[in-house]
């Protein structure tokens, strides 16, 4: 079975004169799916991007640690693991090669997890494990993707 997933990205960085000069223009735009809240765009600020607005990097990064959570919330769920909070940091460590040509070579997802007391932490670990199967970001990149959660036991 498959699924469409669509999307509308419009270029905002038009100063006038469009793209007559590699500097005179912005790499800003906008991502609106239908239904939804617009999101503003830059590109990375290594590369003159706004810092206030996600890129394409920070985009992958959170689709990717979003996905991870979704499934270890359903794999909890169904283990009997109760969370009572979930939060990550994740990081992605990029490379840039000849021609100025980047690449994502591997994240690190880093999930602080709220558990209630009782908990056995060795089978809510366990549950990271299984996710990369299923996981449909994590799936789709050609980077290894690592795991170094840590837990907190509800007093």
């Amino acid at each position: 079975m498959t699924h469409d997933y669509t999307s509308h990205i419009r270029w905002t960085g038009n100063r006038g004169a469009g793209t007559a000069t590699y500097r005179g223009y912005d790499r800003t735009w906008d991502i609106a799916v239908p239904g939804k809240p617009v999101v503003h765009c830059s590109n990375d600020p290594l590369l003159g991007g706004d810092r206030g607005k996600m890129n394409p990097e920070d985009l992958l990064l959170s689709a990717l640690s979003a996905c991870h959570m979704l499934w270890y919330l359903h794999y909890a769920a169904e283990a009997g693991v109760i969370v009572t909070g979930y939060e990550d940091d994740p990081v992605g460590q990029g490379e840039v090669g000849l021609g100025g040509a980047g690449r994502f070579i591997a994240a690190t997802l880093r999930p602080r997890i709220r558990v209630a007391a009782g908990t056995d932490l060795a089978r809510a670990e366990a549950l990271h494990h299984r996710i990369p199967e299923v996981c449909f970001i994590a799936r789709s990149v050609n980077f290894p993707v690592h795991h170094a959660p840590e837990f907190a036991v509800e007093p």
